[in-house]
């Protein structure tokens, strides 16, 4: 059976490479006894694929039983994997069989695996390697035929390091090690998926149709999805029956998904109160990005200026301290060796031949500018700092630039 027939026969949606991956796995695996270890994040549908590998294979006509180890109390899971004797403990008034037994010929799902305790590891250890168990209050060993299937959210490598889970358990456990991708790593899945959940919940609830505008699209792609299926699921069930409004825009959608801390993808928007002191690193990105674009249009503004009268244009030619900070300020080569020209006054020729009225010739001259950009761009943010008693930002605005311009180049100048 291909992996296409596999995802027809258990309902499984989606394209993406990695569940592809990790379907072909449990096919190959499934027709052996091999133990297998699911390993993915909680709600990415590590049940579904206990149920694949047992379907497809010999003990697909067996019994099957999934237990959630964390669900049950430390001092009773022995008796519900093993059973136990008539009066092992207060309150056994009689014997009773274990999944273990119970389940003979066919297919275990252990979930939660990284919850179960020490004592009890060693005994799982003992029926994976030998098929042999000890009911609790008995001296009888047990023989069962078992096929275990463990699967756990957490990472049970560190869990050995750090002496929560048995070594040689691990090990033999993990002959087959199967890893569920969480459904941030299957963005092309995700729109397939909540159009079959809402389909399915507005079937199920009698309601209209949902459907999603393509900025709400964006937006259910792009979030991280912390609870992976089970919370998309669970968005999708909640607007089939909450939303009056059956077209989903972006903002109806956000007010489903939580914004947790460092596990969103979307952008965010700063409000009033942000907007202070207290400024995250990607604020900080946003307002980096927005000054590198008003830079570029008074850059593209200055370049068709230059182009239109064919030199500098008069607002920078009377200001070239002005002229020089933008060239820095988008790492432009600085115009170290182009002449400047200073405008000089106009010059009043007396002496005409047309009447006694003066004459007025415009004159202009010529002058290389030989002092260093980098000694005048000193002095000129030191007295804007004197002039200002060393407020930054009241000397930026002298000086015609931003206060991280003027940060920048304090420190560059070394100031």
């Amino acid at each position: 059976m291909n992996v296409q027939e596999i995802k027809q026969r258990f309902g499984i949606i989606g394209n993406s490479p990695l569940l592809n991956r990790a379907i072909d796995i449990a096919n190959q695996v499934a027709p052996t006894d091999i133990s297998v270890l699911i390993t993915g994040e909680s709600g990415s549908g590590k049940e579904a694929f206990s149920h694949i590998i047992h379907q497809l294979s010999a003990r697909k006509h067996g019994p099957f039983i999934a237990v959630n180890c964390g669900a049950i109390p430390e001092g009773t899971i022995d008796s519900e994997l093993f059973g136990h004797e008539k009066g092992a403990y207060t309150g056994a008034i009689g014997e009773r069989k274990g999944y273990f037994e119970t389940v003979n010929g066919g297919t275990i799902f252990l979930d939660e695996i990284g919850e179960m305790p020490l004592g009890t590891q060693a005994r799982l250890l003992r029926v994976l390697e030998s098929g042999q168990f000890i009911r609790v209050g008995s001296s009888k060993v047990e023989k069962t035929n078992v096929r275990v299937i463990a699967a756990t959210n957490v990472d049970v490598y560190e869990a050995v390091k750090a002496g929560k889970f048995r070594e040689d358990l691990y090990y033999r456990l993990n002959t087959v090690p199967l890893r569920i991708p969480p459904l941030r790593d299957r963005k092309e899945d995700v729109y397939l998926l909540f159009r079959k959940f809402s389909a399915d919940f507005t079937d199920k609830y009698r309601t209209p149709a949902l459907q999603l505008d393509e900025e709400a699209q964006q937006v259910l792609t792009n979030y991280s999805w912390p609870g992976n299926v089970r919370q998309l699921k669970n968005v999708a069930e909640q607007l089939a029956v909450l939303e009056r409004d059956r077209v989903i825009t972006a903002q109806t959608l956000l007010n489903y998904m939580p914004q947790e801390a460092g596990r969103s993808n979307l952008p965010m928007r700063l409000n009033n109160q942000q907007q202070g002191n207290d400024l995250s690193e990607r604020d900080i990105l946003y307002k980096v990005l927005f000054d590198m674009k008003r830079d570029m249009v008074e850059l593209k503004k200055l370049v068709a200026e230059i182009i239109e009268h064919g030199g500098v244009p008069a607002s920078y030619a009377n200001n070239p301290q002005q002229l020089d900070q933008l060239y820095h300020d988008v790492n432009l080569p600085v115009r170290q060796e182009t002449p400047q020209f200073t405008l000089q006054p106009p010059v009043v020729n007396t002496h005409s031949h047309h009447g006694n009225e003066p004459v007025f010739t415009p004159h202009e001259e010529e002058v290389e500018e030989s002092l260093s950009l980098v000694e005048k761009e000193s002095d000129m943010i030191r007295k804007a700092l004197k002039k200002h008693k060393g407020k930054r930002k009241l000397a930026a605005n002298e000086l015609g630039i931003s206060e991280r311009t003027l940060y920048r180049k304090i420190k560059e100048l070394d100031l």
